[in-house]
Order: C-alpha cells, then structure tokens, then sequence
C-alpha cells in the first residue's frame, strides 16, 4: 500500500510539473499529424488485467501496416516521432496510468498478450504478481531495441527467443528483490542513462554482436534463461 501510494503521488506531482511540456508535444503532434494524439494498446498487467497503455503517438495513423515490434527507422514513425522516442518522452502519458493504478513506476514493462501467452507458466506466475512498470533493468539496458531488432535476420523471432527471454531474467531478479530502495536505484540508473545518451556519453549495445542468434520456431514456447 505504501508503494502504491507513492508512486500514485509522484506520478500525480510528475504529471502536473509536466503539464505545459506535454500540452506542447500533443498540440505539436495534433498540428503535424491527421489522427488522435494518443497511441493506445492493450497490455497485460497485474494478475493477467488487461489495460491500455499510453504513449504520445510516434507514428502515421495506418491500421492497414500493424507490427508487434518497431524495427530500426520503420518507415511509419514521422519526424516528431523519431524524436519523442529517441528522448522518450512519448513515454510521458503512462504517468497517467501509473495514476490509474495500472502500472508503478518501476517494475517489469507490460507485454502485449500474444507474447505473454508464450511465456512459461512459472514466469507467468511471477512477472504477473507485481504491477508492470514504466522503467525497469532491461528497459535500460535495452533502450535501444529497435536498433538491435534491424541487425537481426528475423526480427520477431529474434525479439521473441532471444530479448524476451533476456528482458524475463531481469524481471526475475528485480521481483525478487523488489523495494523502494531498489526502485529509486533504477529511477536513478533510468535518468543517468537518458541523460548519458543526451550527451553521446552512454554505452550502447551493438546490433550486430546478436544477429542471427535466434533460430527457434515463432510457434515454440519462450524459453527463459
């Protein structure tokens, strides 16, 4: 109870010191864009609920050409959109589901449910027993995925069988060591990181050191580490 409520208070402090930067990127969004300011998708959070996930859209509004995963300089993302999630600040709005109670701000990120379906029962069990999060471990050390997805051969076959997998082992060790210290430790190492990569100064993993490591069938149950 008292995670929940501060982490509900930060995020409502957070969302109000924010309110005229985000007015900003939605009307420049709204100005720039025919479609809703919003992307909204369903994820799968506490307990198997499902809610929907906000983020400032990044991309032309074409249900026609859907994806799972956004590989590399996907040709659906504007310039604005580069932009936002490069910095993510197209991340901003799940302050408010953090609000809501659908998320904290530290804990594994919510996954769409196709994968989760893939997931080993035990996993399942135990990523599912906590509140997803807005930031966690592999968040950071991934934060540059879509880059990693286009040095793959398969990126959805690379993202199901070889990140998942990987961002299941972090979320393993944070649950089990779950605590407010814990999450100001990875509230802090989340700023250090964006800030580090601001200034050219973070260390970035190379695409090219996984390509190709996943060859599992797409229908195969994600293993775990």
């Amino acid at each position: 109870m008292l995670k929940r409520i501060l982490n509900a208070t930060i995020a409502g402090v957070a969302l109000i010191a924010l309110t005229v930067p985000m007015l900003i990127v939605a009307l420049i969004i709204k100005l720039t864009l025919p479609g809703p300011v919003f992307f909204r998708q369903k994820r799968v959070g506490k307990f198997g609920r499902q809610f929907e996930i906000l983020k400032f859209r990044t991309m032309i509004a074409d249900t026609s050409h859907q994806s799972a995963i956004t590989v590399g300089n996907d040709a659906r993302i504007t310039p604005i959109g580069s932009f936002l999630r490069k910095t993510k600040i197209d991340e901003l709005p799940q302050l408010i589901n953090i609000v809501k109670g659908d998320m904290n701000l530290v804990g594994p990120r919510p996954e769409l449910p196709a994968f989760v379906r893939k997931y080993s029962a035990a996993d399942r069990e135990l990523v599912l027993s906590v509140e997803p999060g807005l930031t966690d471990f592999a968040s950071i050390r991934y934060r540059n995925e879509s880059e990693l997805l286009e040095g793959a051969d398969n990126p959805l076959d690379y993202y199901e069988h070889v990140l998942i997998p990987r961002k299941l082992r972090y979320s393993r060790f944070y649950i089990r060591r779950a605590g407010i210290r814990l999450d100001f430790y990875v509230i802090w190492l989340t700023v250090r990181s964006l800030l580090g990569d601001a200034f050219g100064k973070a260390s970035r993993a190379r695409p090219h050191s996984m390509r190709g490591s996943a060859n599992s069938s797409p229908h195969r149950p994600i293993r775990t580490l």
